[in-house]
């Protein structure tokens, strides 16, 4: 194996997520034989708590409120960007324009043509750029995506994948950014949720040729946290109809993204039936992979996975992985990419499969107002 090299990390946005990322980079030794380190070394954000935080890890150099700071540190090869929707455009463009590469969080811009403006310039500018999605690491996900890639299905019968959430069913649960259009895009839910679900089959080079959307905003106020309502005016729900041209025949697909789903705490899903076999994952049940084959009965038959995931670690074959599991897949598929080493393993969501899924939100929104089909 050839020496590790050490990539340099910087997170811009040190709420939740850029929070998981750390978490994922401090763990980086339970990789195995893996070629690249992951070293975190700068972090902005506006909130000095927030910065506080990351003062417990040893590696960071930087802490600074001015994510233009950040990106002109020479300690910094690689920027995560955790932000709000309607502030990604400008730090994706700014962190290009400064040399460095980039893990972006989805959506990747507010709108379709921010995501293509994103797009452009990295190709541009020769960057190495790649879309958070993490579920489909997990190895229920991995062998769905394996059974439909080797054609082991037979002739497609229909598709369904969705991430689900039941989060905003309580009403007295007060406004924040992700409830606003202006921050978070007309797309809404689909902005916020729907690269997760789109990723998989867009890899697989599923590209819907029509769809019929259906869009419910279901609480249109909430408290504002000040004793007084706001207007909450992004889409709750999004569930979107159509077909998708795979082998000459035109196949059904259902795509789903909610925040208000009864029963689902965080639910990420998908589900590929063909002539011959088919097969099912959900984090509902993330130990078990559902799958049928097609003989003189038919049978859904219950395999119960263990580590399986793509980049070994020290983990062992029997336990089950967690969200920072595939957190630091996801990391590891990026870098691992990043340096030519991704040898044929799942990657990353890439800014053309970022684009295209734009072009389905931007469709879905087109679709709804018109109650119309819309072709792609």
């Amino acid at each position: 194996m050839s020496a590790v090299t050490t990539v340099r990390i910087g997170i811009i946005g040190g709420g939740l997520m850029g929070r998981e990322a750390a978490s994922a980079f401090g763990r980086w030794f339970a990789l195995e034989n893996f070629p690249v380190r992951a070293e975190l070394t700068a972090v902005c954000d506006l909130q000095p708590a927030l910065l506080d935080w990351f003062r417990a890890v040893p590696t960071v150099k930087l802490l600074t409120p001015d994510h233009r700071a950040l990106l002109a540190s020479p300690d910094v090869d690689v920027v995560y960007v955790a932000v709000p929707h309607h502030l990604h455009e400008a730090i994706y463009l700014d962190a290009l324009r400064a040399g460095k590469d980039l893990l972006a969080e989805k959506p990747f811009g507010i709108d379709l043509a921010s995501a293509r403006r994103i797009r452009d310039e990295a190709q541009r500018l020769g960057r190495f750029v790649r879309v958070s999605s993490e579920f489909p690491f997990l190895p229920g996900a991995q062998r769905v995506f394996r059974l439909a890639a080797d054609g082991a299905l037979g002739r497609l019968i229909s598709v369904r994948a969705g991430f689900l959430h039941s989060s905003d069913l309580d009403p007295t649960k007060p406004i924040n950014w992700k409830r606003q259009a202006k921050f978070c895009g007309e797309i809404g839910v689909m902005g916020d949720l729907g690269m997760h679900v789109a990723h998989l089959p867009l890899r697989l080079g599923w590209r819907p040729a029509t769809l019929f959307a259906q869009l419910q905003k279901i609480y249109t106020t909430r408290p504002d946290g000040k004793g007084g309502t706001a207007a909450c005016d992004t889409w709750d729900n999004a569930t979107l109809h159509g077909a998708l041209p795979i082998g000459g025949d035109a196949v059904p697909f259902t795509f789903e993204t909610k925040r208000l789903a009864p029963t689902e705490t965080n639910t990420w899903f998908i589900e590929i039936l063909g002539t011959d076999r088919g097969a099912r994952f959900s984090t509902k049940e993330p130990k078990t992979l559902w799958t049928y084959r097609r003989d003189k009965e038919q049978w859904w038959e219950k395999t119960d996975l263990g580590f399986g995931m793509p980049f070994k670690t020290i983990s062992g074959g029997i336990f089950e992985p967690g969200l920072p599991d595939v957190l630091m897949q996801m990391w590891a598929a990026f870098l691992a990419e990043r340096a030519g080493r991704l040898d044929g393993r799942f990657g990353c969501a890439t800014p053309d499969e970022a684009v295209a899924s734009h072009e389905i939100w931007a469709a879905a929104l087109a679709s709804h107002a018109s109650s119309q089909v819309i072709k792609l």
